[in-house]
């Protein structure tokens, strides 16, 4: 993480306000500008934590803060200790801590094992602007406190970010969900998080979310959630990309839909590349740019490479690809018949009130679910989450959860 201090701005700034009010040092800043409240706040901390306390968040600074950035510590046991014990030690729920650590027997925890802590808040903030380093701390976090997800990388994005992966169940109807191919549609980031930890804490605790059994659908589906697929265009849009680079330059960086290199992520994939690329050519954008540039060839790019070669190996039966403008759904291909999709789209709009459209002619190749609908014949949606200018407010947040939280839950059962 870079080193923050006074003067400095953005959402790694925003994370490191959040994570002061959870450690318990009181900071009233939250609006991502590191002011003089936040560098007292960051001193209070220091000198809690035996740290100089310089007001600068260095590595030194940054490491103590991880438990609050990523939602769990890890304690090693000494001897007399309990799972109740140190979850009083810690203020952490019981529960959360014995889900936490499975194989561990309540009874007779061994002497030097480490075991996760669950701290006592959620790990996925949905009140803050979203950055590589954020949705990095997210699947930590996410992994350590739920035993039924499995964290991992599917490739790497242009500036070298890892495309996290979060993985879930070991049933054989497996499906894909991926958000943020653009980079101006982040808010769809926290959508498949808040998802992952709803479903993750159902599992880890026996129960059900929204009437479905946890372990059952686990049992049932193979989930595999891809939260960010554009990393380096979100860090550009949020502002975590601010010095020292070409993309300075980029004009109205909150409208920025492509990856790094300017490559519209979504019109990469082979499903008539060449007619995507003559609509767009038509429309003046032949270079890279903020949005609609098609790419020199279908998958030069690294990120879309990744979603292709990681959808190859997976196989999916089912993938939602979570966009924003609209509130509607897209699920045909031209006129590829795929049996059950528009069952599937009628189920979809009435969970969610969105209604199921075909594609735009404009807008209707090179896109993931196109590729994917053209090569497997199986069902692939584009949800457009919410109306207004991209990138959606943050407040819109808990409103486009509640509508789409059903969907991602049924596109696990339905195939």
């Amino acid at each position: 993480m870079r080193t923050l201090r006074e003067g400095s701005r953005g959402p790694l700034v925003q994370l490191l306000q959040l994570a002061l009010n959870r450690s318990g040092i009181a900071v009233l800043q939250t609006d991502g500008r590191f002011g003089n409240a936040t560098r007292e706040a960051v001193a209070a901390f220091q000198r809690r934590m035996g740290l100089k306390p310089d007001g600068v968040v260095g590595e030194m600074t940054h490491r103590a803060l991880r438990p609050w950035y990523t939602g769990y510590l890890t304690h090693r046991v000494r001897r007399g200790e309990s799972f109740w014990s140190i979850s009083r030690l810690y203020g952490a729920e019981l529960g959360a801590v014995m889900a936490a650590n499975p194989a561990l027997a309540p009874e007779s925890i061994p002497l030097g094992a480490e075991i996760a802590v669950p701290l006592p808040f959620a790990v996925v903030p949905t009140g803050i602007d979203y950055c590589a380093e954020l949705v990095a701390c997210c699947v930590e976090g996410l992994a350590a406190r739920y035993p039924a997800l499995r964290a991992g990388s599917i490739g790497r994005s242009a500036l070298g970010r890892p495309l996290w992966s979060l993985q879930m169940g070991q049933g054989a109807n497996r499906v894909l969900y991926n958000a943020a191919h653009h980079a101006n549609e982040w808010i769809t980031i926290p959508v498949l998080l808040r998802f992952a930890e709803e479903l993750g804490e159902a599992a880890a605790r026996g129960g059900a979310l929204m009437g479905t059994d946890a372990a059952e659908l686990l049992d049932y589906a193979s989930v595999t959630l891809i939260p960010c697929v554009n990393p380096d265009g979100v860090d550009l849009v949020t502002g975590e990309l601010t010095q020292g680079r070409a993309w300075e330059e980029a004009p109205c960086p909150r409208s920025w839909k492509a990856n790094i290199r300017g490559v519209d992520l979504d019109l990469q994939y082979p499903a008539l590349w060449e007619q995507a690329r003559e609509n767009k050519y038509a429309l003046g954008v032949t270079s890279p740019a903020p949005g609609d540039y098609v790419g020199a060839s279908p998958l030069s790019a690294p990120e879309s490479r990744a979603m292709y070669d990681y959808t190859r190996a997976f196989d999916p039966a089912l993938t939602l690809s979570l966009h924003t403008q609209g509130e509607v759904i897209y699920w045909r291909y031209l006129d590829v018949e795929v049996p059950g999709a528009g069952e599937i789209a009628a189920l979809f709009s009435d969970l969610s009130g969105y209604a199921a459209e075909e594609t735009p002619f404009a807008s209707g190749f090179a896109g993931y679910k196109d590729w994917f609908i053209q090569d497997y014949v199986r069902p692939g949606f584009t949800l457009e989450l919410g109306r207004g200018v991209n990138p959606l407010p943050i407040a819109d947040f808990d409103a486009i959860y509640e509508r789409v939280r059903g969907v991602l839950l049924l596109g696990a059962l339905v195939t």
